[in-house]
């Protein structure tokens, strides 16, 4: 089976217009993603108990960490995917896909066993202390224990049905969990629905998860014949091929997932000696700083079938007018931003909690992590190239650099110069030097390629 209208998207849509409609579903997905993490911070706001808001975002790092299994079996996938449609090599999509799944399903429930069977250790590492430490528990038996297998599926199988271009269904997909979610959060977690606190914010996202599977099993189920996208058993193998290509992409993904997670981890226990409102007010900054963010992660996530394809038919012409278009958007928009946030930082902490104290952390949090905003999109960009390309490698350096050699060793020395507000900075310090660094090797890469392009056609001519 070959849809033609995907290839042609792919191969002949004016770059704009392609961009256009693989990546603003993305970012539309991305965003209502945030709206809903900031839907749990803004309801359990109004709680107006710092403990409660904390135990949100002390377990922010385990939920984060499922990224590792959806960029492992998600991007992996979903690169080997695309990369094999530019090839025509249809049945490798399909297999692709069938391992994605089933992988992402078994991980799944292995990470909900493992996170309950240690969940002391698990609570001691997060940084809880006695007054959090029951409400945190309540909050992962809801996301983690319960939630693990649909959060997981529901953003892999986003991942496979973007892969072969169909992002409105990717997106809908997304957003209808996180609608379902900011609906049911007020019910669960306010004192005149149930009243349950941050383990009411915990159940609401459990359930929306189930929904956003449902939808996407049931628009596999009905699209069956007429998509590259199948989770049937039979073709679920480990191929060598196969999974060393999801592999090769996927495990830097995971890696670098981790290594987010490893630097939260460091960041919110430094906060964490502080106070509960410390805390407070840095989950509440974090989660308004995601905005920006995931507008560059959406965009890079969605241009990457195309750069998949192009890059596997060797259309290197194609693949950087993509890149190029893609950056002018993100890089003006994300400037943008920054200064709307530097400038508005005490208005919108306002928002989430009318807490004196919490106000005057979260607006100085804010104004220092507001400045790496710009130069996100190009580290996203960069590393969603990679991952498109299967230079799993690249990637990899790059997460590294972020969290090992900059971020993280920043958070020392700056925790150490200026305390607790010198930990806002340390994102700056590695995004600056990394957006650097990606300039150079895009160029570097795109001029090889051209090179290498050049010696074929020598070479056939």
């Amino acid at each position: 089976m070959e849809n033609k209208d995907k290839i042609r998207l792919f191969e002949e849509t004016p770059i704009p217009r392609a961009v256009v409609k693989l990546a603003v579903p993305t970012v539309l997905g991305c965003l209502v993603t945030v709206l809903y993490n900031l839907a749990d911070t803004y309801f359990v706001g109004m709680l107006n108990d710092s403990v409660q808001n904390a135990a949100v975002t002390l377990a922010a790092p385990v939920l984060l960490a499922f990224n590792a299994v959806n960029n492992l079996f998600g991007v992996g996938s979903s690169s080997m995917m695309s990369r094999a449609l530019g090839t025509k090599d249809f049945e490798t999509v399909s297999r692709s896909s069938a391992f994605g799944f089933y992988s992402a399903l078994i991980s799944g429930v292995l990470f909900a066993l493992a996170c309950t069977v240690l969940k002391a250790p698990l609570l001691a590492l997060l940084g809880t202390v006695p007054e959090n430490m029951l409400q945190t528990n309540a909050y992962l038996f809801w996301t983690v224990t319960c939630g693990a297998v649909p959060a997981i599926l529901n953003v892999v199988l986003g991942y496979l049905v973007r892969a072969e271009g169909s992002a409105l269904h990717a997106s809908i997909g997304t957003m209808s969990g996180c609608l379902l979610n900011i609906i049911l959060d007020p019910v669960f977690i306010l004192p005149w629905g149930l009243n349950m606190g941050a383990a009411g914010a915990g159940c609401a996202t459990f359930l929306s998860n189930c929904a956003a599977c449902l939808y996407f099993l049931v628009l596999l189920f009905v699209r069956r014949g007429r998509t590259y996208v199948c989770i049937h058993p039979k073709y679920f193998c480990f191929r060598k091929a196969i999974v060393a290509g999801v592999c090769g992409v996927g495990i830097p993904a995971a890696i670098q997932n981790l290594l987010n997670v490893t630097g939260m981890t460091v960041l919110n226990n430094f906060t964490a000696a502080f106070s509960s409102d410390a805390v407070a007010a840095m989950g509440i900054a974090q989660k308004i700083n995601m905005i920006p963010m995931y507008v560059a992660m959406g965009l890079s996530q969605g241009i990457m079938p195309l750069i998949s394809y192009n890059f596997a038919a060797k259309n290197y012409e194609r693949m950087k007018k993509t890149l190029v278009f893609a950056a002018k958007l993100t890089v003006g928009f994300l400037s943008a931003a920054s200064v709307g946030y530097y400038i508005g930082a005490e208005g919108l902490i306002t928002m989430f909690m009318k807490n004196e104290t919490i106000i005057g952390y979260g607006s100085r949090f804010l104004r220092g992590m507001c400045l790496a905003t710009p130069f996100l999109a190009t580290d996203f960009l960069a590393v969603g190239v990679f991952q498109a390309c299967g230079m799993g490698k690249k990637s990899l350096i790059f997460a590294v650099m972020r969290k090992i050699i900059l971020e993280i060793p920043a958070l020392y020395i700056l925790n150490a110069l200026f305390p607790l507000y010198g930990l806002a900075y340390a994102q700056t310090v590695a995004e600056v030097t990394l957006a650097i660094a990606a300039v150079a090797v895009l160029f570097r890469m795109f001029a090889g390629l051209k090179r290498q392009q050049k010696k074929e056609e020598k070479a056939n001519g």
